[in-house]
């Protein structure tokens, strides 16, 4: 990794050597990762995939953690982070914002500006990179409404811009999960709207949001995709798994489509309990609960 270190310190951004993932996600789960970068531009990252590429080291983009679990054993490869490329502005009616800029500074910057559609994101613990990568979505909202252009690197490490139906936006879905690129910049279209009303349905849905869910802890969010005509929650408090526990990872007693780090949990425990609470479901009601949350591997983000 020295090549690699000497790289960055030319650049002028951070890397750390064997430094802990637990303390960047929100599920607080997870060992080393060999590298852990801070690009600060795209041309950055591109230089520094383009190393990785060369030097076969495997790579992986990390936003804000908040869908992400990492192996105990932590991660053998480069984990770049997208939390420098920050930035919010707008232009003939569209936001423009870095990948690493966090959701909820997105949203008020939506709201100062009397822009409408991003309210349902308030509250969700992301990136907007993140958040475009999976379709993030809440309260009858998802990204593929407002998102129109993302601007990014390819897995041949040329920048480029998907938009459209390039963009391949469904349910907790995007192109990005099988393209290899990486978002750099979303381009964003809202609605003018009502400064009061938008602040309204923002505090609605935030006040739901710790009503509801299980904030006191340590967690991914849902777990689990939402079933064709039903919640993954229900299915589960059902089978009578509310409050089932597997060393420190715990279904939450508040949520049951959530798994909380309630004491110390590992990554293992995580695990276990993912596929016990499958099985479990599957046996008594004949639905395959399919995972939202992601677990780091090492995946190359370049194609050999």
């Amino acid at each position: 990794m020295q090549e690699f270190m000497n790289y960055a310190e030319n650049a002028g951004f951070s890397a750390l050597c064997s430094f802990p993932l637990k303390g960047y996600t929100s599920f607080k789960i997870g060992g080393p990762a060999d590298v852990l970068a801070f690009p600060k531009t795209a041309e950055q990252f591109a230089g520094v995939l383009q190393l990785c590429r060369r030097a076969d080291i495997p790579t992986f983009i990390l936003g804000n953690g908040s869908n992400l679990l990492v192996p105990d054993d932590g991660f053998r490869g480069a984990v770049l982070s997208t939390a420098e490329l920050r930035g919010l502005r707008l232009d003939s009616g569209r936001i423009f914002c870095g990948a690493g800029e966090k959701l909820k500074a997105l949203c008020m910057f939506a709201l100062e500006h009397s822009l409408s559609g991003l309210e349902f994101a308030y509250g969700i613990p992301g990136s907007a990179g993140g958040a475009a990568f999976m379709n993030a979505g809440a309260y009858g909202g998802e990204m593929k409404d407002i998102l129109r252009v993302c601007r990014c690197l390819t897995a041949e490490g040329e920048f480029a811009e998907l938009c459209g139906e390039t963009l391949g936006l469904a349910y907790r879905h995007s192109a990005f999960a099988e393209n290899g690129g990486v978002i750099l910049e979303l381009e964003l279209e809202l609605q003018t709207g009502e400064p009061l009303g938008i602040r309204a349905k923002m505090d609605d849905f935030l006040s739901r949001r710790r009503e509801k869910q299980p904030l006191e802890f340590p967690s991914a969010g849902s777990i689990f995709k939402r079933p064709p005509g039903d919640y993954a929650g229900r299915l589960i408090e059902a089978c009578g798994l509310r409050g089932h526990a597997i060393g420190g990872a715990q279904v939450s007693e508040k949520h049951c489509g959530f798994i909380v780090n309630k004491s110390g949990a590992t990554c293992a425990d995580v695990l276990e309990l993912v596929a016990h609470i499958r099985q479990t479901v599957l046996a008594q009601t004949g639905v395959e609960l399919e995972p939202e949350i992601r677990v780091l591997d090492a995946i190359p983000i370049y194609e050999k």
